[in-house]
């Protein structure tokens, strides 16, 4: 794994051993690349390395979410009826 290594570096690093090389902000000459997908996703806007590409901004949706999933709970929205499993054992079936 190669990660923040200058792109002629890891090119040559790529090219001169005999294993394949992972890129994490290296160079498109490494064998593979990786990236965390919580910065891939946009999951969090406070800080970005460089090396990442955002594929989408999940992050705002993914704070939206949460909040609406907490009010919900506060106000005993949730769990509704459909979320519930019913009572299916009789009063002498259980042990």
């Amino acid at each position: 794994v190669l990660e923040k290594v200058p792109e002629p570096l890891a090119r040559r690093i790529s090219a001169e051993i005999a294993i394949p090389t992972i890129g994490i902000g290296a160079s498109p000459a490494c064998d593979g690349q990786i990236l965390v997908s919580d910065d891939m996703l946009g999951l969090f806007t406070s800080f970005r390395p460089k090396f990442v590409k955002r594929y989408a901004e999940l992050g705002d949706q993914a704070d939206a979410a949460i909040a609406a999933y907490a009010a919900d709970v506060r106000e005993r929205r949730f769990p509704a009826a459909e979320h519930l499993y019913a009572n299916e054992t009789k009063a002498g079936d259980v042990t």
